[in-house]
């Protein structure tokens, strides 16, 4: 028999660990838009798009100009890659 959510589901805190240590989600961000959701972050120029890798509890993994190099940072790190928008 097969079990779904409404049988069994997930508490609050199991959702927030759900694809940890396995996933990375990547997303193309302006600058602006980072410096808004991280205010600890050094100043950048404005309008820059950069390519930032999150962790699948949401914390900042790496943040750089180039797709290719979030895609290996997430596969340095052994996570598997999904891109967001």
């Amino acid at each position: 028999m097969t079990e779904n959510y409404q049988d069994n589901p997930l508490t609050n805190d199991e959702l927030a660990h759900l694809g940890e240590g396995v996933v990375a989600y990547l997303r193309q961000m302006d600058s602006d838009d980072l410096r808004g959701k991280f205010p600890e972050m050094p100043e950048i120029a404005s309008g820059l798009k950069l390519w930032a890798v999150f962790a699948a509890d949401g914390r900042p993994i790496l943040l750089t100009d180039q797709r290719e190099t979030a895609l290996a940072g997430a596969m340095q790190n052994d996570l598997t890659p999904v891109s967001i928008h």
